[in-house]
């Protein structure tokens, strides 16, 4: 090769810079023990659990966001989590015993004293802070990746206050809460989403931190075979999370996607000047519901029915289109400026009918109107009805059924006092009454307790099954014979 010939470039030069300039620089042994001091259980540990727990359920059922990021600085699961990840770079099995044990322990302690301060809270309603955390997508993951690298090289160099930040970007305790409040509420699609939120940023932080380590010249002394399988660890799990989020963040760009062609499609039936206003999809179902309201300048007749029609031709599926148009009239009066009226209109409503609400619900449940929880944003509303004299579980359904009559659109939850006696359920035809059927589903819903059936077992089966299919937990218990079967709450 000629002198003057540039020499091919080296991947062996490059690693063996790496190794004697940046692998060489970090003190391996007081990063451990750091790792390992962080990432055990103490008693600091357990109280900053707990009080991060708290923090983040209050914060996401009064829809704060203050409050939760408080929350994700005050969580102390970081420490196992990266200490889980270490252990794995090093195959030191005791750091991953005690990391997961640590990790198990203070994930289960949030999870259940989030449960209990849901249980006792009058607010039981999926709030917007909560409901955010129940689709986890792809995008979710790549944050998690990306957070567990600067948490990685933060750890390894010694940057602690970068923590902070991995702490807000991952977000581990309020999805913790978020199954507290799924498993109090018995609301499993919220139980589910969170705690797959929870997984995705766990393994992503351990993977990650795992591979941080090794880049870095930890557990250096491990054969190729130990290397080959933490490779294959972390590539077959970060693919078997990325699947299932990956197909949500395509749903969610798929809706993205229909909401503004939906937009454009209604906007051109009118002329320019005209705005939507109030747009509502709704996607369940096979077909499309929308709402809309148009401020036009003009009226345009038909308009309706030519939108569904291109709807249906633009996003191939079955449409149904509910428009209402709003004259803005002619001279001064802009479009801009009657969306805007209107909006302060509808929350003027909107605050009108929540009072009404209150204050009926009070009246009906016995109790000061204080105690009666208005969630406008979502038009739901929740009680805890007072004894009333003579009242029995159907006289609180029907005060419930009849408030639910006079505000279209709302949610009611009327909960009828603790432990009140359920119905005798008979048989006609060798089938349980539907109606108390009914009425015992009611209950326990309302109740959030498990049921339990007495009587012989060709009678018991039949109405546990019946319960169960509607999301009742239901126990059968041996008893005597006779046409009915005897319903009780199983509790002590």
């Amino acid at each position: 090769m000629p002198e003057n010939q540039p020499k091919p470039f080296r991947a062996n030069a490059v690693w063996r810079w790496w190794r004697a300039r940046v692998v060489g620089s970090v003190d391996h042994v007081e990063v451990v023990a750091q790792v390992v001091e962080d990432g055990g259980w103490t008693p600091r540990y357990l109280l900053m659990t707990l009080l991060a727990a708290g923090i983040a359920m209050l914060g996401l059922l009064l829809s704060s966001p203050a409050v939760v990021i408080g929350a994700m600085l005050l969580s102390p699961l970081m420490g196992p989590i990266i200490g889980f990840g270490f252990s794995l770079a090093l195959f030191d099995f005791k750091e991953m015993r005690d990391s997961l044990q640590a990790l198990a322990l203070g994930a289960v302690i949030a999870v259940l004293f989030a449960a209990l301060i849901v249980t006792f809270s009058p607010i039981q309603t999926v709030t917007a802070e909560i409901a955010a955390r129940t689709r986890p997508n792809l995008f979710d993951l790549i944050v998690a990746i990306l957070s567990a690298v600067a948490g990685g090289y933060a750890v390894i160099r010694e940057r602690h206050g970068t923590i902070v930040g991995v702490a807000i970007a991952t977000a581990l305790m309020p999805p913790l809460a978020t199954v507290g409040f799924g498993l109090a509420t018995r609301n499993w699609t919220v139980f589910g989403g969170a705690l797959l939120l929870f997984f995705t940023n766990l393994m992503a932080i351990a993977l990650t931190a795992s591979v941080m380590a090794r880049i870095y010249g930890f557990g250096s002394s491990l054969s190729p075979k130990q290397t080959r399988l933490q490779a294959t660890l972390v590539i077959a799990t970060l693919a078997a999370l990325a699947v299932p989020l990956g197909l949500t963040l395509r749903q969610i760009g798929q809706e993205a996607v229909a909401a503004r062609q939906t937009r454009d499609t209604i906007a051109a039936q009118f002329v320019s000047a005209a705005r939507i206003d109030d747009l509502e999809i709704e996607h369940a179902g096979e077909a499309m519901r929308v709402r809309a309201v148009v401020f036009t300048p003009t009226y345009r007749a038909g308009a309706e029915t030519a939108a569904i029609e291109a709807l249906r031709r633009r996003l191939d599926r079955p449409v149904e289109l509910s428009l209402d148009q709003v004259i803005t009239g002619h001279g001064d009066v802009t479009a801009e400026q009657a969306q805007l009226q209107a909006a302060r209109e509808r929350q003027q409503a909107q605050e009108k009918g929540a009072a009404d609400l209150t204050a009926k619900l009070a009246l009906i449940a016995g109790v000061d109107p204080a105690m009666v929880t208005v969630d406008r944003q979502n038009r739901r509303a929740l009680v805890r009805a007072a004894p009333l004299p003579d009242a029995t579980l159907s006289t609180y359904r029907a005060l419930e059924s009849r408030v639910a009559l006079s505000f279209d659109g709302w949610t009611i939850e009327l909960v009828p006092p603790p432990l009140m006696r359920l119905p005798i359920i008979d048989f006609t035809d060798d089938k349980p009454n539907p109606a108390a059927i009914d009425l015992v589903v009611w209950a326990a819903r309302r109740g959030g307790l498990p049921v339990s059936i007495t009587g012989p077992a060709d009678r018991t089966a039949p109405v546990v099954s019946a319960l169960r299919d509607r999301g009742v937990d239901a126990r059968a218990t041996a008893g005597a014979g006779g046409d009915g079967v005897l319903a009780g709450w199983a509790t002590s």
